[in-house]
């Protein structure tokens, strides 16, 4: 490693970047917290994954014409433009600890995956190990890592596509089971709104952790071949195929299985396909939900270390966050990120029963403040565009008006919600330190 090395390398084709922002939303959100959002709503929860994907297109709308309108700009380097050092300074570590905590999360459900075959072996070990091998992926050249994670995003695709076409024949009767009158399921059991519309907007934490994961996009942006190009068609191909990834699974599970029965102890792929009896099929649906979460996490591995060198950058980091190794990888940063995995892995030794409960809540909190970061960026930046773009959010401004109104909603939605206590009130502190903190790094 030389101390002049400061650059990332271009390195991350269409196809990489596209599935980069489809692994990241497709991880423990759906397969491991899908089981919780069942749990707060039930059935209904379909409209809270519709609504928040609705969000996430304006979201991600507001970040690819920001994109194209200034070059290179990442979403750290984008809310440095419009609001300066110390709102960038806050959203910019925040972000990063949002991806860290989000890793932590993935890495030990991959470790709770792995003890549906070795339940006598301790989470924190299972986990600890699942770490090394993303760790040591992401020390490679960005180009082998876009491609692995092309592959990782693949896999789990394709698993969901299988799980919805096998869903959709048992729950139709093409497919012989032992599930009798699965379309009941939807309307009984407290019928389609079990808890109310209180029960649905509940569900909208771990929706939106769930759906954490699309803004990679403005994070790979400063890697990408021909970005304004290509980037247009990644948002809208990212936004829409999430939503069908996350709505007809869960449709299926609610059908074949009562909502109320979904355990959360294993993944409620894994009980509908244990529930069928169809041979060694929760074997090979674990496997492949192994494979999403280290997808998840690879990803986060990704973003934490990126942001890290673009907020070195700009300033609101240590300079020395900057330096790379002679394959264009943020080593430093990625050194700080693998350090604070080891706590999480800690965390799980501690308590490993609550331990991703408890994790889950944090990234919800940041990933909104994230978001509405993003909206209100655009409501700045727009007017200072020299050439507005082609590829822009429609009916402006009232679109981004509109997303950052209800993503604060939900915000004190979160705040407010007595479940999410210890979660928010961690978050509330991490933000109260940053902002002191914000202070004292524009000072010096």
């Amino acid at each position: 490693m030389e101390n002049n090395h400061h650059e990332l390398k271009k390195g991350l084709l269409p196809r990489h970047v596209q599935f980069i922002a489809l692994a990241g939303m497709i991880g423990t959100g759906i397969f491991k917290g899908s089981s919780d959002t069942l749990n707060i709503a039930g059935p209904s929860v379909i409209f809270t994954y519709l609504i928040g994907g609705l969000l996430l297109f304006i979201v991600m709308a507001a970040l690819g014409e920001m994109a194209i309108a200034f070059p290179n700009h990442n979403v750290q380097l984008l809310l440095y433009r419009a609001f300066g050092f110390k709102l960038s300074f806050i959203t910019g570590w925040l972000y990063w600890i949002n991806w860290t905590i989000v890793i932590t999360v993935e890495l030990l459900a991959a470790g709770s995956f792995l003890q549906f075959w070795y339940p006598s072996m301790p989470l924190w070990l299972l986990s600890l190990l699942c770490a090394a091998v993303i760790i040591g992926i992401n020390l490679f050249p960005v180009k082998y890592y876009g491609e692995l994670e092309f592959w990782f995003a693949g896999i789990k695709i394709i698993a969901l596509v299988a799980f919805i076409i096998l869903g959709a024949f048992i729950i139709f009767g093409i497919l012989p089971s032992d599930i009798e009158e699965p379309l009941a399921n939807y309307t009984a059991h407290g019928g389609f709104f079990p808890h109310g519309m209180s029960g649905m907007l509940s569900a909208f934490l771990v929706v939106m952790f769930s759906y954490g994961g699309a803004e990679l996009i403005g994070v790979a942006v400063t890697e990408t071949k021909d970005a304004e190009r290509v980037m247009p068609s990644i948002i809208k191909g990212a936004v829409w195929r999430v939503i069908i990834f996350y709505i007809f699974p869960i449709l299926i599970i609610c059908g074949i299985m009562p909502w109320n029965q979904v355990t959360g102890q294993d993944s409620p792929f894994v009980q509908v396909f244990t529930i069928t009896g169809l041979p060694g099929a929760a074997h090979v649906m674990n496997f492949i939900l192994l494979t999403a979460v280290l997808s998840a996490a690879n990803s986060g591995i990704y973003a934490t270390s990126r942001t890290l060198f673009s907020m070195a950058k700009s300033g609101v980091a240590p300079k020395r966050l900057m330096r790379t190794s002679r394959n264009g990888i943020p080593i430093i940063g990625l050194m700080i990120t693998t350090l604070c995995l080891l706590v999480g892995v800690f965390l799980a030794y501690i308590s490993p029963s609550n331990i991703i409960s408890y994790l889950m809540t944090i990234p919800g909190f940041t990933i909104m403040l994230v978001w509405i970061g993003i909206c209100s960026a655009h409501l700045k930046l727009r007017p200072q565009y020299k050439v507005i773009p082609s590829f822009r959010v429609k009916w402006f401004p009232f679109t981004t008006i509109i997303a950052v109104v209800a993503l604060s909603l939900i915000f004190i939605g979160f705040i407010l919600t007595p479940n999410n206590l210890i979660g928010s009130t961690v978050s509330l502190i991490i933000v109260g330190m940053l902002i002191v903190l914000s202070f004292i790094a524009k000072k010096k």
